[in-house]
C-alpha cells in the first residue's frame, strides 16, 4: 500500500451560514477517496481579505492523510467547493466555501493550478493561528517554524475564536 502524505488545507466561508458550511466541509474532507481527516482546527472568525463589502468568513484548518496526488486532492477539493455551490464572481469575493491546499508533506510545488505551499498563508492570521493549533512544531519547507511566523503577525481584532456552541 502507497504511504500517506500528511496534508492541511485551510477552509473558509462568509455566506450561506459560514459556520455550517465549515462544519459540513471538514466532515466531508473525510469522505474524499483514499484521504482521512486526521484533525481540525477550532472555528475562526476574519475579516475579509481584499473588498471590504462583505461579511466576515469563519475559517479552519484541517490536518489530512492522503493517498492523492497533489492535483488529485486539488480537484477533489474545487469539487467540494462546487457541491456547497461555490461562485468565483471576483477576486476575494464573497463565497460559499474555500478550500485552499496550504502544505502537501515537505513538498514545494510551482505548476500553473497550485503552489504549495500556498503562496498567501504565511501572512494571514486566519491561516497561521488555526494552523498553529493543530501543529505547533511544524516547520515549512523553506524551514520557517509555524510558531515564529505566527508571533510576527499583529492580529489584534483581525482574528478570534468562535465558541464551540457558534451557530
Amino acid at each position: 500500500m502507497t504511504p500517506h502524505t500528511e496534508v492541511y488545507v485551510g477552509l473558509g466561508s462568509n455566506l450561506d451560514d459560514p459556520i455550517d458550511q465549515v462544519r459540513r466541509a471538514l466532515d466531508e474532507l473525510d469522505s474524499l477517496p483514499l484521504t482521512r481527516r486526521v484533525a481540525a482546527s477550532r472555528l475562526y472568525a476574519s475579516r475579509p481579505v481584499g473588498p471590504q463589502d462583505q461579511p466576515d468568513f469563519v475559517n479552519a484548518v484541517a490536518h489530512l492523510h492522503t493517498r492523492l496526488s497533489p492535483l488529485a486532492l486539488l480537484d477533489q477539493l474545487q469539487a467540494l467547493e462546487q457541491r456547497h455551490r461555490r461562485i468565483r464572481e471576483r477576486r476575494w469575493g464573497p463565497r460559499t466555501l474555500d478550500l485552499d491546499l496550504l502544505l502537501y508533506g515537505d513538498e514545494t510545488l510551482a505548476l500553473p493550478r497550485l503552489q504549495v505551499p500556498h503562496r498567501e498563508m504565511t501572512s494571514r492570521a486566519f491561516v497561521l493561528l488555526p494552523l498553529l493549533e493543530l501543529a505547533p512544531h511544524l516547520q515549512l519547507p523553506d524551514g520557517h517554524r509555524i510558531a515564529a511566523l505566527a508571533e510576527t503577525l499583529a492580529t489584534a481584532g483581525e482574528v478570534e475564536v468562535l465558541p464551540d456552541n457558534a451557530n
